[in-house]
């Protein structure tokens, strides 16, 4: 076959090919295919790139007849708050010199995916972005996102650009239901160290009631202790008596009076 294309070809080269587990027939396809379409390609380079798992037959057919690869549905937010879904269309090419050791076309989808990520995200609205979906192609062609993978980038097209939710006013009903839950626990906390407070108090009042109880109960114990000490004598008692009793009297009719003069 390499003759009959007028390929030069060792057979030594072919055997160690063979040898080594390449793909004879593969290689030499290859080879034709790129001396047809003026790709310059070798033996030794075929062989390596068919050594490393690729198929150099079609890494050839794809420099002639560039492929187009398809990204998976991009979202992305741009500043005021909406969000963007794209779809990219990225035409490559196979780069011979760097398909040995270079990254495939997950790498080229990736890096596609986080430029467009990125360049909605810098929008400052969607609308600018709506308006001019070649901004987008633009902005992430030219961040040289086939640097060390096997292909070369030839155009970056968007397919379809769709508005998606609206996150910002998401984001800010959450924060705003976050808001109210803290207000509610924090009042919460206020109610329940007032009823704390509350039963504090109470509590406070019925130790100072018992305490009266208590010193009205020493009240008698006193008087008894002063009539066996004899610092005190029946008429003083009497006296005492006569004296709250008075009092008592007069502060009634003082009271009495007074009721009488708010009737008139």
């Amino acid at each position: 076959m390499g003759v009959k294309a007028g390929i030069p070809l060792e057979t030594a080269d072919l055997e160690a090919h063979f040898m080594a587990g390449g793909n004879v027939s593969r290689v030499i396809q290859s080879l034709v295919a790129a001396d047809k379409a003026n790709i310059p390609l070798d033996f030794q380079r075929a062989a390596a790139i068919d050594l490393a798992g690729r198929n150099v037959l079609e890494a050839v057919q794809m420099s002639v007849n560039p492929k187009v690869i398809e990204t998976p549905n991009v979202a992305a937010m741009a500043k005021d708050g909406i969000q963007l879904k794209a779809i990219a269309r990225v035409t490559v090419r196979a780069n011979l010199d760097k398909l040995v050791g270079g990254a495939g076309e997950e790498t080229i989808i990736a890096r596609v995916g986080e430029g467009i990520v990125s360049t909605i995200g810098s929008s400052i609205s969607h609308k600018n972005v709506l308006e001019n979906p070649d901004s987008i192609s633009k902005a992430v062609l030219s961040k040289g996102l086939d640097t060390g993978t096997a292909y070369d980038i030839l155009s970056i097209d968007i397919a379809d650009v769709d508005v998606g939710k609206n996150i910002g006013a998401e984001l800010e009903t959450d924060r705003a239901e976050a808001d109210k839950k803290i207000a509610q626990a924090k009042a919460e906390e206020r109610r329940a160290l007032a009823v704390a407070l509350e039963q504090e108090m109470t509590a406070r009042v019925e130790e100072m009631h018992a305490n009266v109880v208590k010193a009205e109960a020493e009240v008698p114990l006193a008087m008894a202790e002063a009539f066996r000490s004899g610092n005190m004598g029946i008429m003083d008692y009497y006296n005492m008596k006569n004296v709250v009793a008075d009092t008592g009297m007069r502060d009634r009719i003082a009271g009495d009076k007074d009721s009488n003069k708010d009737n008139q």
